[in-house]
Formats: C-alpha cells, structure tokens, sequence
C-alpha cells in the first residue's frame, strides 16, 4: 500500500511499506534536468548532482562516502532530461541515518571552489569516456537530430565549454530556480513504518524558495539526418519516430508495439537482422517518454560497408509491421513478457521507489499492480496495428556515426 502525503511547503512523500524484506530505499526526486537548461549552462543539472557528493558544511566528500560504507549502505545519484535523483539503499536499522545525510547534501552543500575545479576534470573525463562509446554517443546526435536547438536535443553531460564558466553561484542560482518545493519528491519504499513520513518532513518540509517551477515550451519533432565522421570499426545508426509522451492513452499498446518491434530476443528486428541476416551485433528499439512528447528509436550497429542494408532491411521490418500488423502470438508473448517483467522488477526496494517517485513526479498518481496488469491485457491486435500506422511514417530522423560519415544511401 503506496501512502502520500504533500508538506506545507509542498514538497510530497510517497512511502510505500514492504515488510517482508530487511532494507529502505530512499530517493530525493526533482522534476528538472537537461530540459531545463540553455545553451549557456548546459550540464548544470548533471553537475549539480556531481557536486552534491563533494561536502556540506558539516561532512567532507571522503565522509559522505564513509557515511554510507561504514553502515553497508549505497547511495548514488543520475540526471535525465526532466529530473534528476539521488538515492540510497539501506539495511532498515539506518533508515534514519541516511535520510539526515541526504538532506544534508540537498540543503547544505557548499560548493567549494577547490573542489568544483576537480570534479570539473571528472566530469571532462566523463564526457571523454562517452565519447569513446558511438553506441551511446549516437542516440545524442539522434536527439540534436529530432530536436534541433530545443534544450531535449542537448546533451546531459553538457560540454567542456559550457562546464568550465560554472561556479559555486551557477549551482546555486539553479537550485534555487529549479529545486522549488513544488517539484521535489520524496519516494521511501521497504521495512519501514508510516511513521517514518513525519521524519521526512522535518526536513523537507519547511523550506522554501522565491521561483515557481516554469511550464516547458513544447518542442517541434523534426526529421533531420544527422552523421558525424569518427574512427570506428562499425556503423553506428539510429532512426527516431514521433512517440508518445507520458500518460498517454494509448501508452500500453506503445509498449507492446516497441516488444514485438525491437524489445527482446524474439522481436521482429532482432530475428531478421541478428538471426536471419546476420548484420548486426546488437540491434533493439526503445521508447523514451517526456512530459508532452516522445520518441520511439530503433538502434543497430554493424560493419560500415553494411549499413546500407542494415538500413533497408529495419525499413523492410517496418513497412512489414505497418502493412501487415502484428500476429496473435506476439501479441500474447508481449503482454506475458511485459506482465512477468513489471512483477519481477518489483522484488526490488529500489525498482519499487523509482517506480514511485517517477509515477509521483511525471503523473502524480500511482497505479495497482492489478490495475497496470489490466491496461495491459486491454492492448489489442487493432489498437497496435492502428498505433504502427501512426508513428511509422516517412517523418524521422536519422543519425549515424561511422568511420565515413556516410548516411545510407536511401537518405543522400
């Protein structure tokens, strides 16, 4: 049973008690990320995150590691394009414990220049070390590529120009514009009482800042192909259709679509690239949902010379999916494998907060296991096939990064 409750300030808690495990996971979930950003302070949001964990005014950064170590805790910490979070998971005994430490790093940090300068050059690492990934760094230029100068085509990382102008004001000037109350979730799932949420607002239930959390501009989806010339052994591609944002209607049926297209082993495009033709390595499509667009993007990987026909073959994949519609086994394979998925991640204290803390963030209510396994089992052979129609069309983008920079023929 999930519990909510909104502070004063309006800062909200989920909690939900699972009693039959020893552990807590706590998440500090923020309704804000590289969307919120501009050209000029682009990876704000990741770096803030970053530096969350150099020291407050009471801890150094080697003891807020030490804080988690020496309890056998973990604690972490990602930046998406619309939040950020910073989570730990620890034994129930510490519950407690690690709730002060990360409201210590949420309201006491002090972004000491000393250590701004080193976790720069950790982060400037961290970018080199992407950049040497074209199978992560071509879903990046997919994003350039639909989005265009729209903050969801920037990177999250940022870059090195933008990183360097950063300082202690920068981070701070962006909390206090973005880390309003109104947008702050506290999510805390495992062996822990009802109680523990009055703990929570005592500490983030009070404070309060003078901005109010701005509405996004809607982007416009556009279909430029984009390729960038880097010394690779493959191929990397990447084509991206208009998808659906979250908490749309038909948000089910989009997930059992992107299974049969590209989401298992036994997904069309697996079989005729990897199984049939032996093109590609790895080859998988996915969805990624925002709060008023989305995006459904098929990768694959393969030798430069190949591309060419790995292109036509996912567009043979396509067009035979949109024309002809998905079978009834794979409608019923989906739904199980979808059903069995959702059940087995929530054996986790962790998937259990996530899942709370972003349903309570992006859409603000929470569904019963039941309830989603019902949706589910309503997706129709009609509602995918119509849905297959609508996003597969001749409107998407491209982007490619290979050792030529060639796009595939087709698109010159």
């Amino acid at each position: 049973m999930i519990k909510k409750y909104t502070c004063q300030n309006g800062v909200r808690i989920v909690l939900e008690n699972i009693s039959t495990v020893r552990s807590v996971a706590i998440g500090v979930w923020i309704g804000t990320g590289s969307r919120n950003e501009d050209q000029q302070n682009n990876g704000v949001s990741h770096f803030l995150e970053h530096m969350f964990f150099k020291g407050t005014k009471t801890r150094s950064a080697r003891e807020i590691a030490e804080s988690f170590d020496s309890i056998g805790g973990q604690v972490n910490a990602f930046t998406s394009k619309e939040y950020t979070c910073y989570y730990a998971k620890v034994l129930d005994d510490h519950a407690s414990y690690a709730l002060d430490v990360l409201s210590d790093m949420f309201f006491h940090s002090t972004f000491d220049e000393d250590e701004l300068k080193k976790e720069k050059n950790v982060v400037y690492e961290e970018i080199k070390m992407y950049e040497d990934t074209p199978d992560d760094i071509v879903h990046d230029l997919l994003s350039k590529a639909t989005y265009g100068d729209h903050p969801l085509g920037y990177p999250i990382l940022g870059t090195e120009e933008t990183l360097n102008s950063f300082n202690g004001n920068t981070l701070r000037e962006y909390m206090e514009r973005n880390y309003t109350p109104s947008n702050v979730v506290i999510s805390v799932a495992g062996n822990v009482s009802e109680s523990f949420i009055s703990e929570v607002e005592k500490l983030f239930g009070s404070y309060e800042t003078a901005y109010k959390q701005e509405k996004y501009e809607k982007p416009s989806f556009y279909d430029k192909k984009l390729s960038r010339k880097k010394d690779t052994e493959q191929a990397h591609l990447c084509i991206g259709f208009n998808g659906l944002e979250v908490g749309h209607k038909d948000i089910y049926s989009l997930i059992v679509l992107n299974n049969v297209l590209g989401g298992s082993m036994s997904s069309r495009l697996f079989q005729d690239v990897r199984e049939q033709k032996g093109l590609a390595y790895s080859v998988f499509s996915y969805h990624s949902s925002y709060e008023d667009n989305g995006m459904l993007t098929v990768y694959g990987g393969t030798g430069s010379k190949q591309l060419n026909v790995l292109f036509e073959t996912i567009q043979e994949t396509l067009a035979k999916l949109k024309g002809e519609g998905i079978t009834t086994k794979e409608l019923t394979n989906s739904k199980e494998q979808i059903k069995g998925n959702l059940m087995l991640s929530l054996e986790s204290t962790n998937s259990r907060m996530s899942r709370n803390g972003k349903n309570e963030l992006l859409l603000g209510r929470h569904r019963t296991l039941d309830s989603i396994i019902e949706k589910v089992n309503e997706v129709s052979e009609v509602s995918v096939n119509t849905l297959a129609k609508e996003i597969f069309t001749d409107n998407y983008a491209v982007a490619v990064i290979s050792p030529d920079e060639n796009l595939p023929e087709k698109l010159v």
